[in-house]
């Protein structure tokens, strides 16, 4: 039998989707979904960045230590080629020493105490001497020539946001090791652009000396997880969405039916009697 004038075309059923509110909606859904599946990849991109952090880590502390002198002019140059190296200088402490605060060891709230290093040649090197209890007293370093191993570090700066050092006519204390600041402080000397991570000591590292820095972290974290978890958000809300517009085509056809079969009523047949 031919399809009726009033049977519901295939696009009719779905011309509810073009109203401004559904358009509305699909936006929403798109955008949504867009931004999660965004957010998951950039996850991913976290990931590989740590990873290939983490494996630069361990080339570069795995190489046998060398001579600061002998690496002076190349670090000068290029220092994040040597960020993690291991170097051996041979200096006295200056007693000056600058507390840095805002640190974390063990899980912990700590102070670290960073002090200047003078070489026989003349540069100044700064030195992280190790973690104190907030607020203790720094303890003096060895006063004599002394012989270290440590873990090159670039300078820090501070980061958009990031809270600003209060100015200081000698600086005591500090949030970063930023060393363009620690210079400006004495003109005449000459700083290494790099500081150092102290692993060991010659005298060593006594009991009453600042405890050495726990090594970098070098798990993955977590962002594998947090990139599933944006990519299952995105998969739920799209299906949120293919079950709203089905619901929506489901209500609009049952609506859209009309009992076409059903026997006339008695006051219909009453009329049509003959008299």
């Amino acid at each position: 039998m031919a399809p009726t004038s009033d049977s519901p075309s295939s696009f009719s059923r779905f011309s509810f989707l073009f109203r401004p509110k559904w358009i509305a909606f699909h936006a929403l859904v798109l955008a949504a979904v867009a931004t999660m599946v965004n957010l998951g990849v950039w996850q991913l991109h976290r990931l590989d960045e740590r990873r290939t952090n983490n494996a630069s880590f361990v080339a570069q502390i795995e190489q046998a230590p060398v001579s600061l002198d002998s690496v002076l002019d190349e670090l000068r140059v290029d220092p994040e080629t040597y960020v993690n190296r291991r170097v051996r200088a041979t200096g006295t402490y200056a007693p000056e020493q600058i507390v840095l605060f805002n640190r974390s060891q063990g899980g912990g709230a700590v102070d670290n105490v960073l002090a200047r290093l003078e070489t026989p040649g003349g540069p100044i090197l700064l030195v992280n001497r190790g973690a104190i209890a907030v607020q203790a007293t720094p303890p003096t370093p060895f006063p004599g020539e002394v012989e270290i191993e440590g873990r090159l570090r670039l300078s820090e700066s501070r980061e958009r946001g990031g809270l600003s050092d209060a100015e200081q006519s000698v600086i005591t204390e500090l949030r970063r090791v930023n060393i363009d600041q620690i210079a400006a402080e004495s003109p005449e000397l000459d700083y290494i652009p790099m500081y150092v991570e102290l692993l060991r000591s010659s005298p060593a590292v006594g009991p009453s000396d600042p405890q050495l820095l726990d090594p970098p972290e070098l798990s993955e974290g977590n962002h594998l997880s947090y990139a599933f978890q944006w990519f299952i958000f995105a998969f739920c809300v799209a299906v949120g969405w293919v079950l709203a517009v089905r619901r929506s085509i489901t209500t609009a056809a049952a609506g859209e039916q009309t009992p076409s079969d059903s026997p006339p009523s008695v006051d219909a047949e009453s009329t049509m009697a003959p008299a």
